[in-house]
């Protein structure tokens, strides 16, 4: 791999931010004239039952703070799941769907219901995983017409029952981790493609952009985590701007696809995943 390389990673985790931030996002994406890899939740929007977490985590409770989650996400996507029924993500918007293919996208699976996930993976049953891969994969296959090449963790959190499960489908790589370099993740086998960049909901938008800016003047490869219902919203402004900058800057921005094909497999570094966590974090993720 010769040159700069940055890659879009974009997460759609609520059903606002598929109604609302993916089309946003095309519109930016496209007056720039770039390419990202958009990763879908396509069940239910179980939005509303971070409460729990309020109640549990402090950490949690200051991050809804700095990130002004109420206008982030709206009210009605803090009741699904609760006191209002759970919509579904981007099984909802099908057309949604074949445009974000149709402008040359790429769409990965992120999640089946990401909210459940990435609260209670560790004290759900094997059972439960296998069947949360198996629904949201015939939803992808619904939508898309063919099986998902690569998956995204929600909320970069995975354990060994998880990528057991991932190695009876045929990805080609992943992106379920914060490690600061692509590797061959042990158990699966397959390559992992890192968000290595702070994302603005960790660093906050005062400042952040530039803090973005000055990992990419060192150079390289980077992959720069985005979601649909913060860039895609109300920090649109925002991502603009570090677009803009990056034009002048000696970088290719291309989809996760792309950069697998660039990756020289077998000079990958070999290693399993582990959990830690990282600033702006309100719990562990997988590094």
């Amino acid at each position: 791999m010769t040159g700069n390389i940055l890659g879009l990673k974009i997460d759609v985790d609520t059903y606002v931010g598929m109604k609302r931030g993916v089309p946003k996002l095309l519109e930016i994406l496209d007056r720039f004239g770039v390419k990202a890899t958009f990763f879908l939740s396509l069940g239910p929007d179980a939005s509303g039952r971070a409460i729990l977490q309020l109640l549990k985590n402090p950490r949690f409770l200051k991050k809804m703070a700095r990130t002004n989650a109420a206008q982030l996400y709206g009210f009605k996507t803090a009741l699904y799941g609760t006191l209002l029924p759970s919509p579904k993500i981007a099984l909802s918007f099908p057309d949604l769907v074949r445009r974000i293919i149709a402008e040359g996208h790429e769409v990965a699976f992120h999640a089946w219901d990401h909210r459940r996930w990435q609260d209670d993976l560790a004290t759900r049953s094997d059972r439960w995983v296998a069947d949360w891969f198996r629904r949201g994969v015939e939803a992808y296959v619904h939508l898309v017409g063919h099986e998902p090449r690569s998956f995204g963790a929600p909320a970069w959190t995975v354990d060994d029952r998880a990528l057991a499960v991932v190695k009876t489908y045929p990805f080609t790589f992943l992106s379920c981790s914060r490690a600061q370099h692509p590797f061959i993740e042990t158990q699966t086998g397959l390559v992992e493609i890192p968000s290595d960049l702070p994302c603005l909901e960790e660093i906050g938008v005062e400042g952040g952009v530039d803090r973005i800016l000055v990992e990419l003047k060192k150079g390289g490869l980077h992959i720069l985590p985005v979601h649909a219902e913060a860039e895609g919203g109300i920090w649109a402004d925002h991502f603009i701007a570090l677009l803009e900058k990056l034009s002048g800057m000696d970088y290719r921005i291309v989809k996760l696809e792309e950069i697998r094909e660039m990756l020289a497999l077998d000079l990958l570094e070999r290693r399993p995943y582990r959990m830690a966590l990282l600033p702006g974090r309100a719990v562990p993720c997988c590094v």
